[in-house]
C-alpha cells in the first residue's frame, strides 16, 4: 500500500532526473484516487458530432467508467448527454449501442423518457401521490457538456474550468487536423474495440513515445520499404512537448506519405494528381508554411487524460477507459474527410487498418509492449521507471519531455489528501 511517506515522482530538473514509482501502475489505492481526482474532475471525450448527425440519433458510451447516453434532441437538434440510469430504480435506460428514436423506455418498469431527458410516460400513473411531478424525475444530464471543432466533451465536475481553457495548447493541433479538409470531417462507421491487460497510464505514455517507434514497429517500417518508400529520404525532423494541463504532443516528418496531401509511391501513380491539387488548395488557403505543417507533419496528440488523436498514415481517434489498475478498455475510430476521391479514401482506409487496427502491424506491438511492462512490475526488485531522456537538452521527438508534462499534471491532481505523496 502506498503511504504519505512514499514519494511517487522524482522531478530533479537540476540533475536531469525524472522517475515514477512503479506503484503508480499497480496500487489499487492510487487507482481509486485517480477515479475521484482525475476522471471525476477533468473534461473527458464523449464523441464527435458527426456520429449523431440527425435529430433523434443516439449512442451509448462509457466515459470515465460511467455509462452515458450521447444523443441529438429529436425536438431541437441540440446535442445532449445523460447518465444512463433510470431515476426510478437505476436500470440502464439505453441498452442499444446506437440508433434513432424519440423515446427511451426503461425495460424494467417501462418508464419512458424523450431525447431531452424528460419523463414522458409510466404505467399506472394514478398509483403515485397527487403532487408527483414528471419534471422532477427526468434523466440526469452530466454536469458539463461542451464541444470544440466537433469533438464533444463531458465533465462530471460542476466547478470545472471551461473547455476552451482546459484544452490550452492542444487547440492549435486540433485546428491543424480539422482545417485540412475542404469538406469537413466525420467519424467513419464502426469502431475498433479491444482491451489491454495494463495500466491506463502506460498507453498515455506510449501514445506520445517517439523512442519506441523504430524498434517496436520494425515490421511496419520494413513493409513500407517493400512498397517503395525510402524511409530516410529528405532527412527526419521531430520534436516532443507539453501543451499545458497535461496535454502532450510529438510531431515529426517522414517520407512515407500522408493522405491529406503528401503523396508516396505506395499510394499509386493514379492518385498523384489529386494529391498535388489538394496541396495547392492548402497553400492557397493557409500559406506555404502552414500547408507544409498540415500536409507533411505527423502528430500524436494526447489530450489529458485519455484522448489521443493520431494524425499520420490516417487519422485515428482513440480513448481508453481504466477498469482496474492492470486493465483498460480501448476504443478507436477512423476520422476522415466527409468527401474525397474514392482512390484517396481507399489509401486512407488501408493505412488506418494496416497500422492502427487491432489486427494491424502496429497496435498488436504496442499491446504486447504494455502488457509486458505490467508483467515486469510483478517481478519486483526495481522500484522506479526512468523518464529522464532529453531532460537536459532541447527536446527531440525521441525524448520524453511530453511524457513528463503528463506526469506533472497527474502529480498535481492525485492529491496528498488521499494519503498519497506525489
Amino acid at each position: 500500500m502506498t503511504t504519505a511517506s512514499q514519494q511517487l515522482i522524482i522531478d530533479d530538473t537540476e540533475n536531469g532526473v525524472f522517475r515514477v514509482h512503479r506503484s503508480a501502475f499497480t496500487s489499487p489505492e492510487i487507482f481509486e484516487a485517480e477515479r475521484d481526482l482525475i476522471f471525476n474532475r477533468c473534461w473527458l471525450y464523449l464523441g464527435h458530432e458527426s456520429e449523431i448527425p440527425k435529430p433523434g440519433d443516439f449512442l451509448r458510451r462509457t466515459v470515465g467508467g460511467r455509462p452515458l447516453i450521447f444523443v441529438r434532441s429529436a425536438k431541437t437538434g441540440q446535442i445532449r448527454a445523460f447518465h444512463n440510469t433510470c431515476p426510478h430504480r437505476g436500470a440502464l435506460v439505453c441498452r442499444t449501442d446506437s440508433g434513432n428514436g424519440k423515446v427511451f423506455q426503461c425495460f424494467y418498469h417501462a418508464w419512458s423518457f424523450n431525447t431531452d431527458g424528460e419523463l414522458v410516460g409510466m404505467p399506472d400513473r394514478q398509483a403515485y401521490r397527487l403532487e408527483f411531478r414528471f419534471e422532477d424525475l427526468g434523466l440526469q444530464p452530466v454536469a458539463g457538456l461542451d464541444s470544440y471543432r466537433g469533438f464533444v466533451f463531458v465533465t462530471f465536475n460542476k466547478n470545472a474550468e471551461g473547455l476552451i481553457d482546459y484544452l490550452a495548447g492542444a487547440r492549435e493541433y486540433i485546428d491543424i487536423v480539422v482545417d485540412a479538409s475542404e469538406s469537413g470531417w466525420e467519424i467513419r462507421k464502426g469502431s475498433n474495440q479491444y482491451s489491454i491487460n495494463a495500466n491506463w497510464k502506460l498507453l498515455a505514455e506510449n501514445s506520445v513515445d517517439g523512442y519506441h517507434a523504430l524498434p517496436t514497429h520494425d515490421t511496419y517500417f520494413k513493409y513500407l520499404t517493400s512498397t517503395g518508400v525510402e524511409l530516410g529520404a529528405g532527412g527526419f525532423w521531430g520534436r516532443g512537448c507539453g501543451l499545458g494541463n497535461g496535454h502532450a504532443l510529438i510531431e515529426f516528418k517522414g517520407s512515407w506519405g500522408r493522405p491529406i496531401a503528401q503523396w508516396a509511391p505506395n499510394f499509386g501513380e493514379d492518385t498523384r494528381e489529386e494529391f498535388d491539387r489538394k496541396r495547392a488548395w492548402l497553400t492557397e488557403k493557409y500559406g506555404a508554411t502552414r500547408a507544409e505543417v498540415m500536409a507533411e507533419h505527423n502528430r500524436n496528440l494526447l489530450i489529458y487524460p485519455n484522448l489521443v488523436l493520431l494524425d499520420h498514415f490516417a487519422v485515428s481517434v482513440r480513448t481508453f477507459d481504466p477498469v482496474s489498475p492492470d486493465y483498460m478498455e480501448v476504443s478507436a475510430w477512423h476520422f476522415a474527410p466527409r468527401s474525397e476521391p474514392e482512390k484517396v479514401r481507399a489509401v486512407r482506409e488501408e493505412c488506418f487498418v494496416s497500422f492502427f487496427g487491432p489486427g494491424g502491424m502496429a497496435t498488436p506491438d504496442d499491446v504486447e509492449a504494455l502488457e509486458s511492462c505490467q508483467d515486469g512490475y510483478r517481478s519486483g526488485g526495481i522500484e522506479w521507471n526512468d523518464i529522464s531522456r532529453g531532460m537536459t537538452r532541447e527536446p527531440e521527438v525521441k525524448d520524453e519531455e511530453q511524457m513528463r508534462a503528463f506526469w506533472r499534471r497527474w502529480r498535481d491532481q492525485v492529491s496528498p489528501q488521499r494519503g498519497i505523496l506525489v
